[in-house]
């Protein structure tokens, strides 16, 4: 029995030693755990003071922009030199007035990014924002002004001339797509203000310079949208001249005529004839897609008329070339269509040589149709210099209205 209790009795002080042992290795080890995961936190804590430190202090990029201010004429353009950067390019954006400048090719020169910034035509003072992810932001201003020249001294400010070849293209290609397309759309389906030939040209113009982007998709009400290039000089209706397009007044454009209602939205044929375009020829055969042909009948009283020159189709592509206009309302209709009692009309598309062979002579252009104009082409596709045909244009078809 001793020898048992003996057993008992060093069994329980092994136990007891075993459990002081397990305490003092285990407290040790959750100290030591403690004692990392604060050191840890510190270190962590450092880090993000250090971070932030370090953002604080990053040296600015240096930026210099010359020039420093620019014509408003969709052109000209400043180079924006950024040292201090990464190998990486620095990010480049406008702050405000979007519309009157834009960022172009960012490329590496030596020493230094280099970025070209073009003027759009809108006026006005444009903040440049720069970022590189190891320097702090850094910023530039560049000044654009009113360009208010007309180099062809037609009344239409070069501000809106499409010197660029893609741009004209892509206004041509707009311009006669969007006016094709209402003869193919449904009566409902078609732009509501479309009522007769200078109509559907305002409407077809206008829309031609607008940004094509997809909220204008969505608005156009067009069965297909084409995948066209936009006009990249400017967008209607960013420009000096805001939404009044249509020059109303004859005389060479000053800065004044920006108010006082030289520009309008609307423009009938005749305004669109003398103030708008100017002649090419009266040679049918030398029309480009987007001239017009303009008529001037003379039986009971003066009325002028106008017709797009299409080429080949761009909805139903054949070969052949077409001729697209609106008859405006055209009189009482047989049944008393239109909500009116008139006939309002209808959107027509014939070939050239239906039109050349058209029942009435005073409607086919040909050059001994006193009647027929001429083909003309639009002032914003003209060169910035002075055209010959402007003084033959004004001396012999250009006549007043009695």
């Amino acid at each position: 029995m001793p020898i048992a209790l003996d057993s008992v009795s060093i069994s329980y002080r092994c136990s007891i030693d075993t459990e002081r042992r397990y305490n003092r290795i285990t407290l040790g080890d959750r100290s030591r755990v403690g004692a990392v995961a604060f050191g840890a936190a510190l270190a962590v804590c450092a880090g993000l003071v250090w971070a932030k430190s370090l953002v604080h202090d990053a040296t600015p990029l240096r930026v210099t922009i010359q020039p420093e201010r620019l014509r408003a004429n969709g052109y000209d353009s400043a180079m924006l030199s950024v040292t201090g950067g990464e190998a990486k390019p620095p990010r480049i954006s406008i702050l405000n007035n979007s519309h009157a400048a834009s960022v172009l090719e960012v490329t590496r020169g030596p020493g230094a990014w280099q970025a070209r910034i073009r003027a759009g035509v809108m006026p006005g003072r444009v903040t440049l924002r720069i970022e590189s992810s190891d320097h702090r932001v850094a910023t530039a201003e560049l000044t654009t002004f009113l360009d208010d020249s007309d180099s062809a001294e037609d009344g239409t400010p070069d501000i809106l001339r499409l010197e660029d070849d893609r741009d004209r293209r892509a206004f041509r290609r707009w311009f006669t797509y969007l006016a094709e397309a209402q003869y193919f759309e449904t009566e409902a389906a078609r732009a509501p203000e479309i009522n007769d030939c200078a109509a559907l040209i305002r409407y077809a113009y206008r829309e031609a310079l607008r940004d094509h982007d997809s909220a204008w998709a969505n608005s156009a009400r067009l069965s297909v949208i084409p995948a066209l290039d936009s006009v990249a000089k400017y967008q209607y209706p960013f420009t000096p001249l805001q939404a009044a397009l249509f020059r109303t007044r004859p005389g060479p454009f000053r800065a004044g005529d920006l108010a006082g209602g030289t520009f309008l939205q609307f423009a009938d044929a005749q305004t669109l004839w003398r103030f708008n375009t100017r002649l090419v020829s009266r040679d049918l055969a030398r029309a480009l897609p987007g001239d017009l042909l303009f008529f001037r009948q003379e039986a009971d009283h003066v009325t002028f008329h106008s017709m797009i020159y299409l080429g080949e189709s761009q909805v139903r592509p054949d070969g052949r070339r077409y001729v697209l206009y609106h008859t405006g309302p055209t009189g009482i209709g047989p049944t008393g269509f239109g909500p009116t009692g008139f006939d309002p009309g209808e959107i027509r598309r014939l070939t050239v040589e239906e039109l050349l062979r058209f029942p009435q002579a005073e409607w086919r252009p040909m050059a001994a149709n006193e009647s027929f104009l001429g083909v003309y082409r639009w002032n914003i596709l003209q060169n910035n210099q002075r055209n010959i045909l402007q003084n033959d244009q004004r001396a012999v078809l250009r006549r007043e209205a009695p």
